[in-house]
């Protein structure tokens, strides 16, 4: 399964793809200032060995869990094929509600390019006009002033707040949700699904 932009792709996330993307983590080319991700998380482990092992661990335990009441898809996201991110597409309880949730990082080298707009478009695109879905959720913390752009550009709307924990200290989300017709508002034609009757296939759709 892969979806192709101008820009990028995002390919399954294959053992061997999470191998040269394993480098990036690493490296500790996933953090960011302030802090992106609520607990808990692999990234937040210092050492770098042991962060690639909970990393990887943590995608083959979800990646072989797919049940009608959750299931998620893993990507890589390269450029010019070079691994330089990551990003998930998850369903919960999705043949009642058709709601989908996003994650993604990408490698603090890549950043400032426009590389985590395309990929959330990417991703959008699958969930949309690939599985059918009805609306799309995420949710960023307060500071996270990059996720949230991303959201309100690509027409997401304000919905709510929540709290989370990150290093253990309690800290404020902002939620937000995209409609399937507010995406189709703003549906690309350039953005491309390849065998996603793969997707089709396997997973618990309705």
């Amino acid at each position: 399964m892969r979806v192709s932009t101008p820009t990028l792709e995002l390919r399954g996330a294959t053992d061997e793809l999470l191998d040269q993307l394993a480098e990036v983590v690493h490296a500790g080319m996933t953090h960011a200032n302030p802090a992106p991700y609520d607990d808990p998380m692999s990234f937040y482990e210092t050492d770098p060995d042991l962060r690639v092992a909970k990393w990887l661990r943590a995608i083959w335990r979800r990646r072989g869990q797919v049940e009608p009441d959750a299931w998620r898809l893993y990507f890589v996201v390269m450029v010019d094929d070079r691994p330089v991110g990551e990003q998930t597409l998850s369903g919960v309880d999705f043949s009642t509600f058709g709601t989908v949730t996003t994650f993604s990082w990408l490698s603090a080298d890549e950043r400032g390019r426009g590389l985590g707009h395309e990929m959330r478009a990417a991703i959008l695109h699958l969930a949309f006009d690939g599985l059918g879905a009805k609306e799309a959720t995420s949710d960023a913390f307060v500071d996270n002033h990059g996720s949230n752009a991303i959201s309100k550009g690509l027409g997401y709307s304000p919905n709510g707040f929540d709290w989370a924990t990150r290093h253990g200290e309690p800290a404020l989300l902002n939620r937000w949700r995209l409609t399937k017709d507010d995406w189709e508002g703003r549906r690309r034609n350039d953005i491309q699904l390849h065998n996603v009757e793969a997707c089709h296939a396997l997973l618990p759709l309705s």
